[in-house]
């Protein structure tokens, strides 16, 4: 019986390092870059988009789909470095235990 508190009070440290984490998540940025860093988008590391920021240069009409594959290649860079960053957090946080599939932080 005392194994079991033991790990029930584990679980409950667990969760409250895991809100811990979320909230940590919610101000951490992150950003991707694309065109050789003409494009930099920068999300949080829950995926929320803070900024855009193009160079002058691509500021012409006739360069307007180059600029936006730009905006969205930097927009999947940022994507995959937060993803990688909760990743990083998660497995410190659980000691390496990977997390359940379908099981996800945000």
């Amino acid at each position: 019986m005392r194994d079991l508190m033991g790990m029930m009070g584990q679980i409950k440290q667990l969760q409250e390092k895991m809100q811990l984490l979320q909230a940590e998540l919610e101000t951490t940025e992150v950003s991707g870059t694309s065109g050789g860093g003409l494009v930099t988008v920068t999300l949080t590391a829950k995926g929320t988009m803070k900024k855009v920021e193009i160079d002058p240069s691509l500021l012409k009409a006739d360069e307007k789909e180059i600029l936006e594959d730009l905006i969205s290649a930097a927009h999947a860079d940022a994507r995959a470095k937060a993803d990688r960053l909760v990743q990083e957090k998660a497995g410190a946080l659980t000691g390496g235990l990977p997390l359940p599939p379908g099981l996800k932080l945000f």
